[in-house]
């Protein structure tokens, strides 16, 4: 049997379960995940996906705990989707990806695993990235570790804020 390492995951396994905190209001405050946050807007952050399906594969979301896009107001809606068209341009930017995945799952049965906080999935693609490894041995291979993906991004997310301005003019 062959084994692929993957040590930046002994962390989430061993450490404490919080089982009543949600993931992404906890990493609006807590220190240890400030290196995923690429970006903090006014009513809405991006943050990486701490378990990835590709490289760069982010998550906008509002920083109110809301579950749904029918809570959301009208300037957290604008937000969400101006940062993620700002993820859009900083992952092509950054990977030059064949294509991305934008998404929202609402509820279980939609596929959500954080059920109570909306958030919106920016993942990109390549040609081939679904090879045997993910088909077959139901593993992903990723080349790179979530804190060089987070260096690589977040001076774009820096770039993109001076020239598009606030979010909350855009």
């Amino acid at each position: 049997m062959d084994h692929l390492w993957s040590s930046w995951r002994l962390a989430y396994i061993t450490g404490e379960r919080r089982t009543t905190d949600c993931v992404f209001c906890t990493a609006l405050t807590d220190e240890e995940a400030a290196p995923l946050i690429l970006f903090r807007g006014r009513t809405c952050f991006i943050i990486l996906n701490l378990f990835p399906y590709n490289n760069g594969h982010l998550m906008v979301v509002p920083n109110r705990h809301i579950g749904t896009l029918a809570a959301a107001e009208p300037d957290e809606l604008s937000e969400l989707i101006e940062l993620t068209r700002r993820s859009e341009i900083a992952l092509t930017e950054a990977y030059a990806p064949h294509g991305m995945n934008v998404g929202i799952n609402l509820g279980k049965p939609a596929g959500a695993g954080i059920l109570d906080h909306l958030h919106m999935h920016v993942v990109p693609r390549w040609n081939g990235d679904t090879n045997f490894m993910t088909v077959i041995g139901r593993t992903r291979v990723l080349p790179e570790e979530l804190p060089q993906t987070g260096e690589r991004l977040r001076p774009i997310f820096e770039k993109l804020a001076r020239v598009s301005g606030p979010t909350d003019k855009a």
